[in-house]
């Protein structure tokens, strides 16, 4: 696995690009596996800070149980029609882990926000990545540029 901030530095014009994605919509969804292996859909707000990508969600809920369970998610920036053409798509794979020590992170967050879970009661994961995959539209080419950890990048044009 790799950490936001080892794949920024190997990659770091994707890295760009996949961040600008989901900061252009802070609500994004990510996939998890429910006990049974189905998957589950849910909203998150991912949020790339101190060279780090986290998620924190409601304490307990169904996708921190999840995590918890199986750390294996799917993250994707939130798409539309006309930002996939204009904008492109961002995709990030790999795996989660709890964090229990959330004082750094809620302190770091309030500075930047302004803002503060009541009572600082949050499930928190910090994600590391396998795969990052970006898709854009150029021209009359679809341009998928993917990621995996130990390959490196690779480029695919479709028309």
């Amino acid at each position: 696995m790799a950490t936001w901030a080892e794949f920024a530095a190997e990659q770091p014009d994707l890295a760009a690009f996949v961040q600008a994605r989901f900061a252009a919509d802070r609500h994004a969804l990510i996939a998890t596996l429910r006990k049974d292996g189905a998957p589950r859909i849910s909203g998150v707000e991912p949020d790339f800070t101190r060279g780090e990508l986290w998620v924190g969600m409601m304490l307990d809920s169904l996708k921190s149980r999840d995590l918890r369970r199986d750390p294996r998610f799917a993250l994707h920036c939130q798409t539309t029609t006309a930002s996939m053409t204009e904008a492109g798509d961002a995709k990030i794979s790999g795996t989660a882990e709890f964090w229990t020590d959330k004082t750094d992170y809620l302190k770091d967050l309030y500075e930047r926000t302004g803002w503060m879970p009541d009572g600082g009661e949050l499930d928190l994961f910090r994600l590391d990545v396998t795969e990052v995959v970006s898709i854009t539209v150029e021209g009359d080419e679809m341009v998928v540029l993917s990621w995996h950890e130990g390959r490196g990048i690779r480029r695919v044009a479709k028309k």
